[in-house]
Parts: structure tokens; sequence; C-alpha cells
């Protein structure tokens, strides 16, 4: 066997190969590129008779190096970035091929470890990274909404008075109709009405009164100046907004039919509270193969769920655990908080976190961890969630502790 470090990067590649000894065996750099990549494949093969004597251990698990090793039938073992810390000198020397050597030292440590990489299925793999764009531009939106209220703060405040959600496309139309306060204040209620309804807000005769109402009341009113200059900046984060909101719906009318056709999308959409949203992505991230996890406590590391314990000599106290799939916590998160707007198990079992002084973070975390053993089970058996099933159990597992 043959412990291949590779320090990856944007435009090159760092590789050092150590024996079973720690012996280095050769160590070379390589283009990014089609041609450098096959002068990586040749290399590689140059030192061992096939791929699957060799064990390569890289700091990511996605992009093109990623694809096209696996292409080619190299085995690879992705790892934390901290890992290859840990072993670095005191000195701090940090260099492209000293991280290539870690990396490889490692391997050579620490094989029996460490997982190997087993890519997802096609559709699985396109779902997944669907969902992830779409995470990004819903962030994207966010933060620009964030942007918009700041502005309107300055020079237009009642603008954030007249509408529940400042991210609805009516109110982004309407805001794009009347930019300054001046401007909806010297609109008749008929053509208020007519902006709301060619808009599609839902109740447009009924909102335009209360707007009218509420424009002609006494407002803190900005300079001149700032009104000019702030309205030019609203109207350029509207854009970017109107932009980015068409685009998310754009996505989940990509990532619903894509869910719908996969064979588990059953066992997922039975989820309380899962949704139309975080069904898709609890599919992607957990993945679909049944050999990838040997239990649920695999999984509830993989997801962060499970504390960590800390303990020296008298001092012993669990804390949350950092190194994880942050999408799959995130999203595992979302959707224990989700399920307890419908299931009265889980909304009891967070209030009594609460109660015993639990934040509400540490409170969903734990949630989430319970139910990570529940969808565990049911995505192994491939059968969908009923609450009388866990119901049932839960009585039953009461008793016998008892």
């Amino acid at each position: 066997m043959w412990y291949v470090g590779l320090d990856w990067a944007d435009t090159h590649h760092d590789v050092e190969v150590l024996d079973e000894a720690g012996k280095r065996v050769g160590a070379r750099r390589f283009v990014h590129s089609q041609e450098g990549l096959s002068q990586l494949e040749a290399f590689l093969l140059s030192i061992a008779e096939s791929a699957d004597q060799l064990a390569c251990i890289v700091e990511t698990n996605h992009g093109l190096l990623i694809s096209f090793l696996l292409e080619a039938g190299f085995p690879v073992y992705p790892v934390n970035p901290k890992m290859a810390n840990q072993l670095r000198k005191v000195a701090g020397a940090k260099t492209d091929r000293i991280d290539a050597h870690l990396l490889a030292k490692l391997g050579r440590l620490d094989l029996a470890d460490l997982r190997r990489l087993e890519p997802d299925s096609a559709s699985v793999a396109e779902l997944k990274t669907l969902t992830r764009d779409q995470d990004a531009l819903i962030q994207m939106q966010t933060r620009l909404v964030n942007q918009l209220t700041a502005c309107l703060k300055e020079y237009y405040p009642v603008a954030l008075q007249l509408f529940a959600k400042v991210q609805q496309r009516s109110t982004l139309l309407f805001l794009q109709a009347y930019p300054t306060p001046q401007a909806v204040a010297s609109a008749s209620l008929e053509e208020l009405t007519a902006t709301l309804r060619a808009s599609r807000h839902p109740n447009p005769t009924a909102v335009a009164s209360k707007i009218f109402a509420e424009v002609h009341r006494p407002h803190l009113v900005a300079p001149e100046v700032v009104v000019r200059a702030k309205s030019r900046l609203m109207l350029s984060l509207l854009k970017q907004l109107l932009v980015v909101i068409t685009e998310i719906k754009s996505y989940d009318e990509a990532i619903h039919p894509l869910f719908l056709s996969h064979d588990d999308y059953e066992v997922w959409s039975s989820l309380p509270g899962a949704g139309k949203r975080l069904a898709p992505r609890l599919l992607a991230e957990w993945g679909e193969d049944r050999s990838r996890y040997a239990d649920a406590v695999s999984v509830q590391a993989l997801a962060g769920t499970a504390p960590v314990p800390f303990e020296s000599g008298n001092y012993a106290k669990a804390h949350k655990r950092f190194a994880c799939l942050k999408p799959l916590r995130n999203h595992l998160h979302q959707f224990a908080w989700q399920s307890t707007q419908q299931e009265a198990w889980a909304a009891c079992y967070y209030q009594r976190k609460r109660i015993v002084g639990k934040t509400h973070s540490m409170a969903v975390r734990a949630l989430a961890n319970v139910w990570v053993r529940i969808i565990f089970r049911m995505w192994l058996n491939k059968t969908c969630y009923h609450s009388e099933t866990f119901e049932t159990a839960q009585r039953v597992h009461a008793k016998q502790a008892a």
C-alpha cells in the first residue's frame, strides 16, 4: 500500500507518496489542467501496479480533482484540514509541499479511521448541488433584505409599516413604483389600488386604503439630499432582490420533480414539518447508500447533533460538536424546530429541555439528535414516519425502563 498526500489548489496540486515504512517514494507538483491531471495519473500508476494499491488523502470531498481521481479508480479519503494541522511542527512552518507530506503521513498512520469517499448517485449528486446552490441564493436574499431594510430606515421608514414582509414580490414592485415618501403621498387611492393589483397583491383594495391613510399621517422626513441619494440605492437593491427571488423560485421548479423521481422521496416527505424545502435537502445530505453508515450514532456524529465529552481531572462537561457536515446539521436543526409545530411529543421534549435551563439552540440540537435515530431506522427499512408507531415504541420503552 502507498499513501498519497494531495495538497490541492486552484492552479496546481502538490503530491507526495509514502510507502508503508514511511519512506518518501516520490513528490511532484502538477498543474490543474487536463494535461496536468493526466500526468498525475501516470505518475501514481508508475509507483503502484494498480489504482487500488494507493490511498489518496486530500482535504476536500468535491471538485474537479476529486471527480478525476474517482473516475480513474483511485481510492479517495477526504479529511478535515484540522487533522493535518495537528501534525504540524511547533515552528508552524507551512508550505504546499509540507501539507502534502502531512496528508500522506496522516493516511499512513490513521487510514483505518478514515472513511473512503463513495460518490453519490447522479440524481442525489444533482439534488445536493441544486439545494446547496439555492441555499446560497437564499442567503444572498437575506443579505439584500437586510440592506434594503437599513436603507429604508434612513429615509423611508413608513414603508416598513405598510407591508408584513419586505421580500414579497408585491412589496418590491410597490416600492419600485413609489421609491420615495413624497411619491407615495402624492398618489391617489385609485393609483395605489391599481399598483397593488398589477403586482398581484391578494387584497389590493383593503391594503391600498390602509396605505393611503398611513402615508398621510405625520412622519419623520429626511433631508431632500438623503432622499435622493438613498432612493437610488433602494432601487438598486430592489432590482437585485427581484432577480434573486425569481431564481430561487426557478430552483424550486428544478428540485421538486427531481426529488419526486427518487425512490426514497416518500420516506423523507413523511417527516412532519419537512415540507417541500427541507425534505429534498435531508435526502441530498443524508444520501441513499444503506451501507454508508454503521449505525445511527455515526450519523449523529457526522451531523453534529451528538455532544462531545470533555474531561480533565475532576472537570467533566459535554459541549457542541464542531467538526461535522454543516449543511446536514443545519437542515436537521431546522427540521427539528419545525417538527415541534406538528408533533406533540417533539414539542414536549423541546419544552422539557428549556425548563431545565437549555437554550433554544441546545434544545433544538438535542431534539435533532432524537430525530436522527428515528430517521435512521425509517431510512434503513424504507418505511414512512407514523406518529402512532413512534408513540407506541416510546410507551414500551418507558415500561421496560421502569
